[in-house]
């Protein structure tokens, strides 16, 4: 047993090596072929002017700020769309899920309509649906609708209440539109509902397959003992069915968002569209590649050892 491990150990220690060796010589050839063509290379140009400005970010980005701090913006917009998308994907496949499995004919027949409209439709076209809808169809910003009070959409996006300097300011129409509060972006709006709605329907099929795997007997125990099918779905079978559900819908919730990457379509300056300004201005292809490369690595193995560590605590309150 021993001898195995260490030969085990040793052969995973080679395998290392030989990648690690390979990426070092195509690291230093392709820095060898740029300089013979006297092209520049490197990452400094980080830290010189990004000649842009980026308009909607957490992290305001004017043209003489560091091209770093621009794609510290982009990252900043893809987090801030791919983290709520993620949390309303969630609660939506849940309930499309239960819809899936409810004993009324009309809702099981919306809820099944909905995952199979949104899974077999491509996101791309569903994003530039969405965009088409807001910017299209929806009124001009001076005759927006009311959807709420304090809440108004049109075509320059969602108005909403926000705190300004510590007061909640609450949007009033203007004379040229809106004042007041905060903005969506159609381009933000766009982005999160097709991402949130694709990626729910597939968590909500996720869900039901993992429900439908239980012993029948668990539900209909729960509905012996008086409970209502929504409370034996949220009850027994859903903490049940979640347990051996984690992990593809951590896939799920990993492809959203890679697939927020799909911003740049609809001119959502993410963390893709940033590179690739930074790619125009400077011609740094590979460099900008990279980062973009090893950010979304970075992500995926964060969101992936976060679901392991879930997953195994699931595991240990069930052997509790």
């Amino acid at each position: 047993m021993a001898a195995g491990r260490t030969a085990s150990r040793a052969a995973q220690a080679l395998i290392l090596a030989v990648v690690v060796g390979l990426l070092a010589l195509l690291v230093t050839t392709t820095a060898d072929h740029l300089q013979q063509r006297g092209i520049r290379s490197g990452f400094d140009f980080l830290l010189e002017p990004a000649g842009f400005s980026i308009g909607e970010s957490l992290l305001p980005v004017e043209a003489e700020d560091s091209t770093l701090r621009a794609f510290a913006a982009g990252l900043l917009n893809t987090l801030r769309v791919a983290l709520p998308g993620a949390l309303l994907a969630t609660l939506i496949g849940v309930l499309a899920g239960f819809g899936r499995l409810a004993d009324n004919p009309l809702v099981r027949g919306l809820a099944s309509a909905y995952v199979n409209a949104f899974r077999n439709i491509p996101l791309l076209l569903q994003l530039l649906a969405w965009y088409f809808l807001l910017t299209d169809l929806l009124p001009a910003t001076d005759a927006a609708l009311r959807v709420a009070p304090g809440v108004f959409l049109s075509k320059s996006g969602l108005a909403l209440p926000w705190w300004v300097d510590g007061a909640l300011e609450i949007p009033e129409p203007g004379g040229f539109g809106i004042d007041g509060g905060a903005r969506l972006t159609p381009e933000y709006l766009a982005i999160l509902l097709g991402l949130t709605f694709y990626s729910a329907a597939y968590i909500a099929e996720t869900l039901r397959g993992a429900v439908e795997a239980l012993p029948p007997g668990q539900r209909l125990s729960a509905l012996a003992l008086g409970m209502t099918p929504r409370q034996a779905f949220v009850l027994v079978l859903l903490p049940q069915a979640w347990r051996a559900a984690l992990p593809p819908v951590t896939s799920q919730l990993l492809n959203l968002f890679k697939n927020a990457s799909l911003a740049v379509a609809i001119g959502y300056p993410d963390l893709v569209s940033v590179a690739g300004t930074s790619l125009n201005q400077t011609g740094r292809a590979i460099e900008c590649l990279s980062i973009v490369i090893a950010v979304y690595l970075l992500l995926s193995l964060l969101a992936a050892a976060l679901s392991h560590r879930l997953e195994q605590r699931a595991l240990r309150g069930q052997a509790a």
